[in-house]
């Protein structure tokens, strides 16, 4: 019997997500449909109702949604609670069980496909917003010498500055400031704010950027983005998109799902738009 599954929000026509579950069943060898579902602003739980009543098995949240889903589900998961926001769901029976894999998904790129180890380095992240939440944990349990939160409302970077000592159980160093009050040279710089969706440029000083930094921008599909440009303009020679992390994220969900994780190369070299 196929299963059914799908991704929802709104607009939903951009999304990769129906291509790359797809490719998965057909290398793992699972039978499942899935699908694309456009809500109604609001109208998120009749959308999640009637697709579970017609035996639907999970979903994929995306914008504007995921906050919606964090209150529809029944049993978040750690990271669903940490990032206060859901982008996979899971039903059985009465029960709606909640993750969210965005930074798993982001780690897992950086380390292993990206072969860019965080323990012992820098690492700077723009923005303190749901991703950078998701985020956090992930990132720290990785060891990183310092984790710098950067964003234009300081009491933000703050706030999730005091979320993550809170929450971590090891010894890494955080901090939560603003653009004017970054000091010194990074290994790795993260941009999880939504200014390449707009191509926009975050108020950066170019000198964070190390000379043999990462430079990754979480947004996907843009191409060179204004922070990836001025990265690059600064001499960083290693610069990524977040298609690796899309194709991860979406790797945990379908193992969540099914109980196989599949290899996300094949995926990733299929979606990835060139850096030019």
């Amino acid at each position: 019997m196929t299963d059914s599954y799908a991704v929802i929000g709104n607009p939903i026509e951009q999304s990769k997500s129906p291509f790359i579950h797809i490719a998965f069943a057909q290398v793992t060898g699972q039978d499942i449909h899935y699908t694309k579902l456009l809500a109604p602003v609001g109208g998120f739980a009749g959308e999640v109702d009637a697709f579970r009543a017609r035996g639907g098995r999970g979903m994929n949240v995306t914008a504007p949604f995921k906050l919606d889903a964090f209150a529809y589900a029944t049993d978040q998961a750690p990271s669903a609670q940490m990032a206060g926001a859901v982008n996979a769901m899971k039903f059985e029976g009465d029960k709606v069980y909640a993750e969210n894999f965005d930074g798993v998904g982001l780690v897992r790129d950086l380390v292993h496909n990206l072969a860019c180890p965080l323990k012992g380095r820098r690492v700077l992240i723009l923005g303190a917003g749901g991703a950078t939440r998701g985020a956090l944990l992930p990132l720290l349990a990785e060891q990183p010498a310092e984790l710098v939160i950067v964003n234009r409302t300081v009491a933000k970077a703050q706030a999730l500055e005091a979320l993550a000592l809170q929450h971590q159980t090891g010894l890494v160093p955080v901090q939560g400031l603003g653009y004017d009050a970054v000091q010194g040279a990074f290994d790795v710089v993260l941009n999880a704010t939504s200014s390449s969706l707009k191509a926009e440029l975050p108020p950066l000083n170019p000198s964070v950027f190390a000379p043999d930094c990462l430079a990754y921008d979480l947004t996907y599909g843009k191409g060179l983005t204004p922070f990836l440009q001025l990265a690059q303009r600064a001499g960083v020679t290693r610069l990524a998109d977040g298609v690796g992390m899309l194709a991860e994220q979406a790797a945990e969900a379908f193992a969540w799902w099914r109980g196989v994780r599949p290899d996300t190369a094949a995926v990733i070299a299929q979606l990835t738009v060139p850096l030019v």
